[in-house]
């Protein structure tokens, strides 16, 4: 899947077309040099045919890395703006972000592969948990029932971890592009984005995979006062 999205899967909902402003084809140009980041190609999309949100990613692996950008992000942000933002993402690539989380989702299924399997070897807990005939079908459907439960302690931990990749892609932002420039990007995203600016501390420490936008907007200050 990780793959097949970029090149087979997305074009089937959304139209990629290249990049046409050749200053800032240079400017990203110059950012993958400095970040050492090889891909396919740059592709704008057109986000703003289902949403006003502005965002940028790169998607799959080896030589079918594709970097993308929204239409809505092209027209809000400046240059520099989505140059620090692209420098964001590509911080996710070159800390291994994305690699860890492939690593931790193939082995997360794993586990739940092995529940599985352990849950239809066992007809009497089947049936004690409703389904009186073994099969299939119902082991999945009563493994996605149980399982989130005992999940549920791990979401901190895993929304942790996520934030905690956010701070280091925005770290690397800060020494690949302008942090001034990504502060004022997140300002205009969060805007457009209609973002909590203010969210319960609690709620955010288990829920959020994204830090609280002052906590971001904090680190950057520094750079951006500079």
């Amino acid at each position: 899947m990780t793959l097949a999205y970029p090149t087979l899967i997305a074009p089937l909902f959304n139209r990629f077309s290249p990049l046409s402003d050749a200053a800032l084809q240079t400017r990203i140009e110059a950012l993958l040099a400095r970040c050492g980041f090889r891909s396919s190609g740059v592709s704008v999309m057109d986000a703003s045919q289902r949403s006003a949100h502005g965002n940028a990613y790169f998607a799959g692996i080896g030589a079918a890395k594709r970097i993308v950008l929204f239409d809505t992000l092209l027209e809000r942000l400046q240059p520099d703006e989505v140059e620090a933002v692209l420098a964001h993402e590509l911080g996710h690539f070159r800390l291994k972000h994305v690699q860890s989380r492939l690593l931790m989702g193939a082995a997360g299924s794993l586990v739940l592969f092995w529940a599985a399997a352990q849950l239809a070897a066992d007809p009497a807990l089947l049936a004690a948990l409703g389904a009186p005939v073994a099969s299939s079908h119902a082991t999945l459907a009563l493994l996605a029932l149980v399982v989130p439960p005992f999940l549920l302690p791990l979401k901190p931990l895993s929304a942790w971890w996520s934030r905690r990749h956010e701070f280091e892609a925005d770290d690397y932002a800060q020494r690949m592009s302008d942090g001034a420039a990504l502060a004022r990007a997140l300002v205009a995203l969060y805007r457009d984005n209609a973002s909590t600016l203010t969210p319960d501390p609690l709620f955010s420490a288990f829920h959020d995979s994204h830090p609280p936008p002052a906590a971001r907007l904090a680190r950057l200050a520094p750079v951006s006062q500079a």
